[in-house]
């Protein structure tokens, strides 16, 4: 008897403790070891052109799922569920299955298959919309339910597909996918339910949801309709000289804005598979290569502002010109001349742009091709973005240091040549290339990106006369493969060996850079070529250019030119 008080009394004391000093506390340990907690993945945000057409988007979409040991207590393959009046009804498992055969699109048979059976989870339909989800839902068949996610989709397939990027199995794999995930992503939430003693979730159970926070949007610079406009029109001329590749580049001269980036070989983020590894990124940025003349148009805006020459300043000019032990040639035989500046840009005269450049100091031809932006990252917001190569000038062996004033020996990509002429067309004033143009949060508030300050390279006067020194290649010297009618241009090419696998030289990189309209510059665009076939006379990028920035003009309801081309004398 008394053992057995004893044990009593112990037990009250810890009834007491259980119920009178601590109510909550065991009841909270017991609703713990009943609760489980799933995640629930944000909406990644989209990523949309200029005007606000999707290029990416995600969209919401439910897993239908089952645990299968709740059918099991329904030995009738019977259950009841309340009609949408309040009343009861009973409804066999056959015709449940029936009515989720015409909602999924399953046959009845692949049904029962998936929903009856002893396992805890099971798929039964995968990425279904919210509509389908509602009416699987209304069928109320023990232990289906709806898992929240997402299916991210490109509605524009292959266009800016190098630019936009994709997802893989393991996130984000390139492009702005890759690089804005932080922004794009968002926040998973999650959502806690309890279960019995048996596993099985206890549908009406009180639980606890933690929020998602969905990713926020970002919108580009970039016009979907040109853009696809530029895709088919380079091409077209890659597939018609045979190129390894070629892309052109689009930028608003008063904004920086990059308005088209395309590549003649485009991913299409909805099946990046198809496309090799190589071409799935925005060779723009990625890709460097000797640019050639298109260079030229530094040495001469660096020789103007310091005051060394002027667009009519006179050189006698030969075929080949030797200075420090090293011969330089032109590309064609003309015998001795006497041109301009003007018209050494025009003719493009590796001869006279070294008798120009020789008056820089070598110290002053590497800042000034820093200060166009050569050799410095631009921050686009892709990755695999290159910054070129520029050696610095206590590198240069006796060569280089020429080589350099006409775009050899050095080395960018074609979005670095296009803001060399975007600070030349915006009266000397170089901007940062812009790709995002802002964000868009979860609410749909649109917050702006800033815009980086601009840097004055050349004076205004200068780049005016440089402006006009381009305008006089296009009407009286190489560019004038990329003429408009209606507007004026002001343009230059360029050509260098491209270097092959083995170190040797096995092509040619043949570029076109071109301003319009050069009586109110609004537009910079630039075609690039890698390895075309055959003759290189008659393989013209401006022709491209021409193409893309009449469309480019027009759709932008730009003014036609007005008053014939202000050029300078070629000749004297």
């Amino acid at each position: 008897m008394i053992i057995a008080l004893a044990l009593l009394m112990v037990l009250g004391v810890r009834l007491f403790q259980v119920q009178g000093l601590d109510p909550g506390g065991m009841a909270d340990a017991a609703v713990a070891n009943r609760l489980v907690t799933v995640g629930v993945p944000a909406l990644r945000g989209g990523i949309l052109d200029a005007n606000g057409n999707y290029l990416a988007r995600s969209v919401e979409r439910f897993d239908i799922v089952v645990d299968q040991r709740l059918s099991l207590a329904y030995d009738e393959e019977e259950y009841q569920r309340r009609t949408p009046e309040g009343d009861w009804e009973d409804v066999t498992f056959d015709e449940a299955f029936r009515e989720l055969s015409a909602i999924l699109g399953q046959d009845a048979a692949t049904l029962r298959g998936s929903i009856l059976g002893e396992k805890g989870f099971n798929f039964v339909a995968k990425t279904v919309t919210p509509e389908v989800r509602d009416k699987v839902l209304a069928v109320k068949f023990p232990g289906v339910y709806a898992d929240r996610t997402t299916l991210r989709t490109y509605p524009s397939g292959a266009v800016a597909g190098s630019i936009v990027g994709f997802l893989g199995t393991e996130g984000p794999q390139e492009g702005l996918e890759l690089t804005q995930d932080g922004i794009l992503a968002g926040k998973a939430g999650s959502k806690t339910y309890e279960i019995g003693g048996d596993g099985i979730r206890i549908p009406y159970a009180t639980h606890e949801d933690e929020p998602v926070q969905d990713g926020e949007s970002i919108k580009l610079t970039i016009d979907q309709d040109l853009q696809w406009f530029s895709q088919q029109a380079i091409a077209a001329q890659v597939r018609d000289y045979n190129a390894d590749w070629g892309n052109v580049v689009v930028v608003e001269v008063e904004t920086g804005n990059v308005i088209a980036m395309a590549e003649s070989t485009t991913v299409d983020p909805n099946n990046p598979g198809a496309t090799e590894a190589e071409s799935r990124k925005a060779r723009s940025v990625t890709d460097f290569f000797e640019p050639g003349s298109t260079t030229k148009v530094i040495t001469m805006a660096a020789a103007i502002e310091e005051g060394l020459i002027t667009p009519t300043s006179q050189f006698k000019i030969d075929s080949t010109y030797t200075i420090d032990g090293q011969t330089f040639k032109d590309a064609f035989d003309h015998g001795t001349v006497q041109m301009t500046a003007s018209g050494i840009l025009a003719k493009s005269m590796n001869t006279g742009t070294v008798m120009v450049g020789q008056q820089l100091t070598p110290q002053q031809r590497y800042d000034w091709l820093r200060k166009f932006g050569i050799g410095t990252a631009l921050n686009t917001g892709l990755n695999g973005e290159t910054p070129g190569l520029l050696p610095k000038p206590e590198n240069w062996d006796t060569r280089q240091q020429y080589t350099v004033l006409f775009g050899q020996g050095l080395t960018q990509t074609a979005l670095h040549t296009a803001m060399v002429y975007q600070t030349i067309a915006n009266d000397g004033v170089r901007l940062p290339p812009r790709l995002v143009d802002s964000r868009i949060d979860a609410e749909g508030v649109e917050h702006p990106v800033e815009r980086g300050s601009g840097t004055r390279v050349v004076s205004e006067k200068t780049a005016a006369e440089v402006q006009r020194m381009l305008e006089t290649v296009t009407v009286e010297g190489s560019g004038a493969s990329g003429a408009l009618e209606k507007y004026r241009v002001g343009a230059k090419t360029g050509t260098a060996e491209a270097p092959g696998p083995n170190g040797g030289y096995d092509g040619y990189t043949v570029s076109y850079a071109g301003i319009a309209p050069m009586d109110d510059p609004k537009y910079v665009a630039v075609v690039t070529l890698q390895r075309p076939k055959g003759d290189l006379f008659y393989i013209e990028p401006g022709k491209t250019f021409q193409k893309v920035m009449e469309q480019v003009l027009t759709t932008n309801n730009v003014a036609p030119s007005t008053g014939e081309p202000d050029i300078y004398p070629i000749e004297y």
